[in-house]
């Protein structure tokens, strides 16, 4: 069975998606006299245009340059006008695969960047499961891998492994949801909770369905299922403190999902 995917496709474009602002754009993509001295040792405008190009990609989104990738104009745009360049000239570095992988080797050294390895990996899980114990948003939890990975200088695995960090801290997240849940539950507890989940004596509901209820315009005859009902949840008798186990938004969808 394949994995569900915990990402939209618009999430998924959003994650890496380059700005498009004007402002944007100088802000993250303006050269350095370091940078641009670099740059000028490369032999022709392509080389000096690709290096360059790499060099913004890997500071942001924080990814190598793809060999079929599409490069967005602006861009190209805003790093001919720092360098003199036309940028016509990209489609000649574009069909350079050893040169586009020679450039990418020296950039990462330059900006002091480490590939993304198993190691890499496990600590990814362990920090994003603790944000998983607060929210299971697809989108929020990848967000977070990504920022963390930008800021320790790491390059960014492919979209599909993020997407598999967040799906096993949820997953880690739920077991220990689960567990501070149902650990301090006696015997007897488990036994009065799957009791609700029989049909009440003739009644086409359970006992849970029936606790859930809310009450009817108010007469005596309602007040008197009403305290019932009261009666029923108190004699559970669960341990206090359950509701304060867990972070409010995980325990509220947790009953969301469990609602009959």
């Amino acid at each position: 069975m394949p994995r569900r995917s915990i990402l939209s496709a618009i999430e998924r474009d959003s994650l890496l998606a380059l700005p498009d602002a004007e402002d944007e754009l100088i802000r993250r993509y303006s050269f350095s006299e370091s940078d641009v001295s670099m740059i000028r040792q490369r032999r022709g405008d392509p080389n000096r245009l690709g290096l360059a190009m790499q060099l913004c990609l890997l500071r942001f989104p924080g990814q190598g340059l793809l060999a079929d990738a599409d490069v967005q104009e602006s861009l190209l745009r805003r790093i001919g006008q720092q360098l003199r360049i036309d940028p016509t000239c990209w489609a000649q570095y574009a069909e350079r695969d050893e040169t586009r992988r020679e450039h990418l080797l020296e950039l990462r050294a330059y900006l002091g960047m480490e590939s993304f390895g198993l190691a890499h990996y496990r600590r990814a899980v362990h920090a994003t499961t603790e944000l998983a114990l607060q929210t299971d948003k697809g989108v929020v939890l990848a967000g977070s891998v990504i920022d963390a990975l930008r800021h320790r200088h790491i390059l960014l695995p492919p979209l599909d492994v993020i997407e598999r960090i967040c799906a096993e801290a949820i997953t880690r997240a739920n077991r220990r949801i689960y567990a501070a849940l149902t650990d301090p539950l006696s015997a007897e507890h488990r036994q009065r909770l799957d009791a609700l989940l029989r049909r009440q004596d003739g009644m086409k509901i359970t006992t849970l369905v029936w606790l859930r209820m809310s009450p009817l315009k108010p007469n005596s005859r309602h007040m008197l299922e009403h305290l019932d009902r009261l009666k029923a949840w108190r004699a559970l008798d669960l341990p206090t403190g359950l509701d304060r186990l867990g972070h409010q938004n995980r325990l509220l969808k947790i009953a969301r999902e469990g609602r009959p």
